[in-house]
């Protein structure tokens, strides 16, 4: 009788408690059942500590806004928003708030190529170069003082291997950024203002013009690969790479508000972007609106998304809402299946969330890559809180999501500071969702 007492006190708190948890106002509906915590082993009383963190970083104006969505078994069982996503219109963030993702696009890209590569389009090994020609012949970079001035000069020499397409999907392929660095390579990206192109066809052209700054396969090194990947997809498609996606993700996932491009009849519900000022106060980010414009002005000021920029980046391209990218998430967590309508095979997405870097240096102690997203082997080495075969991402203005099949756990953060200052708060939600585990 006590044990019966104590599970309807426990049953009747999580009630109590998950409408404050559970807060949606005015939002778009989700695709998945919201429960009490406590029916999918998450403690409500804990939870509460992500309110008491984020709430106080909003009011001492160290964010703006953000939400945090948990998903277990299946279920919601937390969603909560804190703040503002536009303080200067006194606009309250919602959960069905639009976000810029950045870097959360990658993942989709190379779910997207998945589709393919099940259909027979490719195999993981072959090289870029029997589809994407422009890549046959790659130089790589050496650096080397020049013996009168004593500045770095470039020398190149052919590379010893093909770049292949699982090369682009684990960030193997000796590519680069051109904006995160300085290195001769980075130079040459920053001249040929690589990512400022009007197509991913001029891109890939333009792209295999420089050398790679390292050896194929020898070194994980974050870059436009991903970008490379949207090409890919075209050519092998015969599609343009947002129809693609359209028609094979966002449709079938229910990602209505996932797009390149925020319509006029959304952008009420489209977070505004901030930056930390010298002073360190948040201020509103500059916005342009042509890639040219953007590439040239990054990272103080960035494309408004409320227009085609021109080259679909599949790399950092797309906007979205916490809703959406659950859908995603949960399709990976359920091995390829949304809501009866399978996307992969079971064994595509334990290919993708492998680790495929082996010894290759690059990633930190702990963490390995598989192919698009990053893959916990030993938390312990790590130093970050959760399972082995846990696989995660995150995007530049501080949006975060992991997949955890051993606790089947999903949790999504979104929030827009750029540059990189809003990582370290997705990192606090993880903590603070992992230690909510009460079962």
């Amino acid at each position: 009788m006590k044990r019966v007492l104590l599970t309807i006190l426990a049953l009747t708190l999580a009630l109590a408690i998950t409408p404050l948890l559970n807060q949606v106002k005015g939002d778009s509906k989700n695709n998945l059942t919201t429960v009490a915590p406590e029916t999918v082993g998450l403690s409500s009383e804990r939870l509460t500590h992500i309110r008491a963190v984020m709430n106080k970083h909003v009011a001492e104006k160290r964010i703006p806004g953000a939400s945090g969505l948990i998903a277990r078994q299946g279920k919601i069982a937390y969603q909560e928003t804190f703040g503002m996503a536009d303080v200067e219109a006194g606009k309250p963030m919602k959960m069905d708030t639009i976000h810029r993702i950045y870097s959360m696009s990658k993942p989709i890209t190379s779910v997207a190529l998945m589709m393919l590569y099940e259909e027979g389009k490719f195999q993981l090994n072959e090289p870029v170069a029997k589809y994407l020609p422009e890549f046959a012949k790659m130089q790589v970079a050496i650096e080397e003082k020049d013996p009168q001035t004593g500045k770095p000069v470039m020398k190149t020499v052919p590379a010893r291997r093909p770049i292949t397409v699982r090369d682009l999907m684990r960030h193997t392929a000796g590519l680069t950024y051109g904006v995160f660095g300085d290195t001769l390579v980075d130079r040459e990206y920053r001249k040929a203002k690589i990512l400022g192109q009007l197509n991913l066809a001029d891109f890939v052209s333009d792209l295999a013009k420089i050398p790679l700054q390292y050896e194929p396969g020898t070194r994980w090194h974050y870059s436009v690969s991903v970008d490379v990947q949207g090409r890919l997809i075209e050519v092998l498609s015969g599609k343009p790479f947002d129809q693609f996606l359209q028609e094979r993700i966002f449709t079938p996932l229910e990602m209505n508000d996932t797009a390149f491009v925020v319509p006029a009849s959304k952008k009420d519900r489209f977070a505004k972007l901030y930056t930390i000022t010298k002073e360190g106060k948040l201020a509103p980010s500059p916005t342009c609106s042509t890639r040219q414009e953007c590439y040239d002005a990054f990272p103080n000021a960035v494309p408004d998304f409320l227009q085609s920029q021109g080259m679909l980046s599949g790399g950092g391209g797309l906007t979205s809402t916490a809703y959406d990218y659950l859908h995603f998430c949960q399709m990976l967590l359920d091995q390829g299946v949304y809501k009866g309508k399978r996307l992969l095979s079971r064994k595509t997405v334990q290919l993708m969330s492998s680790d495929h870097l082996g010894t290759i240096p690059g990633m930190g102690p702990g963490m390995g890559f598989g192919l698009g997203f990053a893959v916990s082997k030993a938390p312990g080495e790590a130093g970050m809180m959760g399972s082995p075969g846990e696989y995660n991402w995150g995007g530049a203005a501080g949006t975060k999501f992991w997949i955890d099949p051993q606790e089947q756990l999903i949790g999504i953060f979104m929030i827009q500071i750029l540059p990189h200052t809003g990582l370290e708060y997705g990192s606090e939600f993880r903590v603070l969702t992992y230690q909510s585990i009460a079962d």
